[in-house]
């Protein structure tokens, strides 16, 4: 099934440990980008959660947020430097009579000294920590993948209904296309006969040169790699891999030949028809700039 590069999903759990958010939102980009926010205490998990969005996702810029609450449990310890606050003490009792000061010191003046206090974060478990959040981010990552599948379809319809309208349009020109070389071979035919009519030449030699121009405005070989092109198109858009790049270059292709017939048939009618198809091929690019 096809995937638009945009989503985004979220999943959330709680436990006896922890409460766990994690949000996967992508855009639009060329290659695969990941970033992500993570607790510090989280920071050994970035690798871990980069692999388990690439398993499935192969483009986009895709960004991942992280929060993991502890619950139930202290997960900072508060501890005194009392050889720092006795430091402190020492000093400032010595000072207060060369000072000429009171010695009315009290632990309320201590606490508002820096370094009496230090914060220890109590020990995490990697493991479990981890097998905690996966769950989590693989939730997230189901809802991500799914809107992704969903905007997929979406795209998918649209740009068959385009396809049709080319292949309706193709089947016109086809149908146009005996009879505009015919009269281009009818009217070279006559223009030569006009310019070397009071030349002496031979009438099978004008035939064959009349016929070699005509064959020049010929576009079977164009329709025929157009509707290979298309058909080429509608199998991709089955697919189940990744295939905008692959689509981003049949859209180049059918540029191209499309360009050609219209380079070739100097016909008022083909050329409304080949602007038309050129509008649904820019279309067509437009939707699949959005594909995985």
């Amino acid at each position: 099934m096809l995937r638009s590069m945009t989503g985004y999903g979220r999943g959330q759990a709680v436990s006896d440990l922890w409460d766990i958010t994690v949000e996967v939102r992508a855009v639009n980009h060329r290659f695969f980008e990941f970033s992500s926010r993570l607790p510090k205490t989280c920071l050994f998990l970035e690798d871990r959660l980069k692999s388990l969005v690439q398993a499935g996702c192969s483009r986009g810029k895709v960004e991942l947020f992280c929060s993991v609450q502890t619950v139930g449990q202290r997960d900072t310890e508060v501890q005194v430097n009392e050889e720092v606050a006795k430091s402190y003490l020492s000093a400032l009792r010595g000072a207060a009579p060369s000072l000429g000061l009171q010695d009315d010191l009290k632990l309320s003046d201590l606490m508002r000294l820096p370094d009496i206090f230090t914060l220890r974060r109590a020990e995490v478990d990697e493991d479990r920590l981890w097998e905690a959040v996966r769950g989590v981010a693989e939730t997230a990552m189901a809802a991500f993948v799914s809107m992704r599948e969903t905007e997929g379809d979406r795209l998918r319809q649209d740009v068959e209904a385009r396809l049709a309208v080319i292949s309706g349009l193709l089947s016109s020109i086809e149908e146009r296309a005996p009879a505009l070389r015919q009269e281009y071979y009818d009217r070279l035919y006559q223009k030569l006969c006009e310019v070397l009519a009071d030349q002496s030449i031979d009438e099978s030699r004008l035939v064959t040169e009349a016929a070699i121009f005509a064959d020049r405005v010929a576009i079977d070989e164009e329709t025929v790699r157009l509707h290979s092109h298309l058909q080429q198109f509608y199998n991709l858009l089955e697919s189940n891999e990744p295939v905008g790049r692959k689509l981003d270059f049949l859209v180049q292709e059918l540029n191209r030949e499309t360009n050609t017939i219209g380079s070739k048939c100097q016909d008022v009618a083909i050329a409304r028809m080949v602007v038309d198809i050129k509008a649904e091929i820019e279309k067509i690019r437009e939707q699949i700039q959005n594909l995985e």
